[in-house]
């Protein structure tokens, strides 16, 4: 499978070359920076440490998109769209691990994606998906005197908060309490809050150093907490587990997927 990578000269990208380069059954096919970019013109495998692949870092987005089977996209919420509208006017399966689009934003990318398949997961780690299929378990098991609070910590450079993993964390713990996370969340405290009210799902956020990510769902009651964790300490994990969804996407239908139909855990 020929395999291209959008912002292919961040850490992440470089890291998604590497790992589409060192996987069997796929080839690099290319990659885009936006214009103006000092690595516009530059070989995207030796960015990445990798020897020279003939293959030259494009402004082109649209090029990089007709040369490729797949491409993969961990940049910034208004690229992404345009990108998953450019992956349906091409015919190109696109993976899609960036994080912080809104629900306009999300409901263009399920659109561009009734002609083409698409995989968008907040989080690629396979530790990470189980993690939300237990979640939502536990959360289905447990009433509402178990109080669900989420817990994430990113490195310092991170713009959005809370993580789009912890995001996805709430999501599930919602699922399985069949409510709405938007109804149940409460994204952040300050001051005199008063009590807290039954039912609600918190988020604390941390940031400092470099973490790559740590994320846990509690539920604690009175006389007892259950705490699930997952903790990743190599970006690795994301971009081995986005290089698997490419591949997956192979003579699939058109549609919206998630990173528990690749990995065949629901949700």
């Amino acid at each position: 499978m020929k395999i291209a990578v959008v912002g292919c000269a961040g850490r992440m990208g470089r890291m998604l070359v590497h790992e589409i380069a060192s996987t069997p059954g796929c080839v690099l096919a290319g990659g885009t920076e936006p214009p103006g970019s000092p690595f516009v013109g530059q070989d995207p495998a030796v960015l990445a440490g990798l020897d020279p692949s003939g293959l030259v870092i494009s402004a082109d987005a649209r090029a990089v998109f007709e040369a490729a089977d797949a491409v993969i996209d961990f940049t910034r919420p208004a690229a992404t769209v345009a990108h998953a509208e450019l992956a349906a006017a091409t015919g190109t399966a696109l993976i899609i691990g960036t994080t912080g689009l809104d629900k306009e934003q999300t409901a263009q990318i399920a659109a561009a994606a009734a002609g083409v398949p698409m995989v968008m997961a907040p989080n690629f780690s396979v530790g990470v998906n189980l993690l939300f299929a237990l979640t939502e378990l536990v959360a289905s098991k447990l009433g509402i005197d178990y109080d669900i609070e989420i817990v994430e910590m990113h490195h310092r450079h991170k713009v959005d908060a809370p993580s789009g993993t912890a995001l996805g964390i709430g999501r599930a713990a919602a699922k399985g309490r069949g409510v709405d996370l938007e109804d149940a969340q409460v994204l952040s405290r300050e001051g005199i809050t008063g009590p807290r009210e039954a039912g609600t799902i918190g988020f604390a956020t941390l940031r400092g150093g470099d973490v790559v990510g740590d994320h846990t769902a509690i539920f604690a009651a009175d006389g007892e907490r259950l705490e699930l964790s997952h903790k990743a300490s190599s970006r690795g994990v994301f971009s081995k587990g986005a290089v698997r969804s490419a591949l997956w996407t192979k003579d699939r239908a058109p549609g919206l997927y998630t990173m528990a139909d690749v990995l065949g855990v629901g949700g």
